[in-house]
């Protein structure tokens, strides 16, 4: 046991130096009880014994509440709610009241420190100048003041958990409905291709029977044919700055035709099968191409050489759209992706999966930094210049072939089986469901949509369809509000893919 105790005194020694040092190694028979307090005894002596008297200032201050809440008028010229604070700030009270923490209140306790010594009429130890007379309303700042400190500071961690805001849909803006104007009949085959030229006056078309007629917007009457393709024509452009018409076509030819002689003046060769999309660059002197051969190929204007060869895709390419800004090309494919292409370096910045099926047509919108992609599963809105996925059109169940946009905030999408749909760009509200009719003599399953374009005011649409008309419609100049109201049924929750 001796030794036991003597390890025991040894150990003591070694952790508390300063207060151990006269202490004694206990004898074996003395009692247990006596070692134990003589060993709380040291500890307490060295853990606490700094502790044991309070800081001069929290001592000072302390002295100064016990004046405060001993002197009547002094209480009551401070107010409940500041006598509150300061319990809180000096330790008396509960740490927090209301859920505000007691480190709120620091510049409290200088307001109050600045207040006594106001009333005692000393000079406070910051501010040489003497501080006026406290009121009711110098302390109610203060109050406000520490109130608002603590609403700054961050919540308690089991706080911290803020509710999921409920899906709040937008409300879709009135659009009058659409009706049919004219039907201009003259092609033999399927109308697969529209364009509408820059001054508005004249539209072509371009069809199976492997023609090009030039019409009058105005009063849908023929002006011209063109003729020298020798399979269906399936793209059509009309230049802004030139006097120039491009064409495309399954015979794999890409044609520059002169309005001026309306002759064919430049022949781009290099398809290695069928063209089915054509996009002119709305600033440089370029072309864009796409078809079956599954590559994008860019060509000069100029020289008919080829710029790039964009290729990427694994399947026919089906639609092609071009703009200014970056990304200055727009694919899409039957291998169901969107292509989103950097023109000064040929290659793709990035790639939309979102689709299930083929993506047949492409609409840019006139003013929105944006386009849509038509699929048979969904009708997809996107935002530039990355591609990130905005909403769903739902509804449009068929094979889209035709998808235009106007400045109205209009899209339209036409289907293979002659349903039409108008919706609203920003909320993806279908306003209007049509179904279009073929002429008198064809059969119902050639009541198929195959192209579409607005004019250049976005007050007429033109549709190419397969009973070999072209159609074109207007918005209901008698439709009100009050007739035809938005109906407007959102579900609980938005589709994100």
């Amino acid at each position: 046991m001796d030794n036991l105790v003597d390890s025991a005194v040894k150990s003591t020694n070694c952790l508390f130096p300063g207060e151990s040092a006269g202490i004694v190694a206990l004898d074996a028979n003395a009692d247990n009880l006596k070692g134990q307090r003589t060993g709380i005894a040291t500890k307490y002596r060295d853990e606490y014994l700094v502790s044991r008297e309070l800081p001069r200032g929290v001592e000072k201050f302390g002295a100064k509440l016990n004046d405060i809440n001993n002197n009547s008028d002094l209480s009551a010229s401070f107010g409940p709610a500041l006598t509150t604070q300061l319990l809180i700030a000096s330790g008396s009270t509960n740490s927090s009241v209301a859920g505000v923490s007691a480190n709120a209140f620091t510049d409290v306790e200088d307001e109050v420190q600045r207040v006594l010594d106001g009333l005692a009429g000393k000079q406070s130890k910051s501010k040489a100048k003497k501080v006026k007379k406290p009121t009711r309303e110098l302390v109610l700042a203060a109050a406000e003041k520490g109130a608002s400190m603590a609403a700054s500071l961050p919540p308690p961690p089991g706080q911290q958990i803020v509710r999921k805001r409920n899906y709040d849909p937008i409300k879709p803006e009135w659009h009058a409905p659409w009706k049919l104007m004219r039907v201009i009949s003259g092609h033999v085959g399927w109308v697969r291709s529209l364009a509408v030229e820059p001054g508005n006056k004249w539209f072509a078309s371009g069809s199976v029977d492997r023609t090009i007629k030039i019409w009058d917007l105005a009063s849908g009457t023929l002006k011209l044919t063109l003729t020298g393709h020798i399979s269906p024509v399936r793209g059509l452009a009309v230049s802004p700055r030139h006097p120039y018409l491009f064409s495309c076509g399954e015979d794999k030819q890409v044609k520059c035709w002169d309005l001026e002689t309306n002759k064919v003046v430049r022949q781009y060769h290099g398809h290695l099968s069928g063209v089915y999309a054509l996009a002119l660059h709305p600033v440089l002197d370029v072309l864009i191409t796409g078809g079956r051969d599954a590559v994008a190929r860019v060509w000069d204007m100029r020289t008919k050489q080829q710029v790039h060869v964009l290729s990427g895709h694994t399947s026919t390419i089906s639609s092609i759209e071009c703009q200014e800004a970056d990304p200055q090309v727009i694919s899409g494919s039957m291998d169901s992706t969107v292509r989103l292409w950097d023109l000064a370096a040929g290659k793709s910045m990035a790639t939309l999966t979102h689709h299930k099926k083929s993506v047949r047509a492409l609409a840019l919108h006139p003013t929105e930094f944006g386009f849509a992609s038509a699929s048979s599963d969904n009708i997809k809105q996107w935002r530039f210049p990355k591609g990130d996925f905005v909403q769903n059109f739902e509804g449009h169940n068929s094979i889209v072939n035709a998808m235009s946009a106007n400045s109205d905030g209009v899209l339209f999408s036409g289907g293979d089986d002659g349903s039409m749909r108008f919706w609203d760009w920003r909320s993806g509200h279908c306003f209007q469901e049509s179904q279009t009719m073929v002429q008198p003599g064809s059969l119902d399953s050639e009541a198929g949509i195959l192209c579409s374009t607005f004019d250049r005011t976005g007050f007429r649409l033109i549709t190419g369809e397969a009973d070999k008309t072209i159609k074109i419609w207007k918005e209901n100049d008698d439709a009100t509000e009050e007739s035809h109201p938005v109906d407007f049924r959102p579900s609980l929750g938005r589709r994100r893919h």
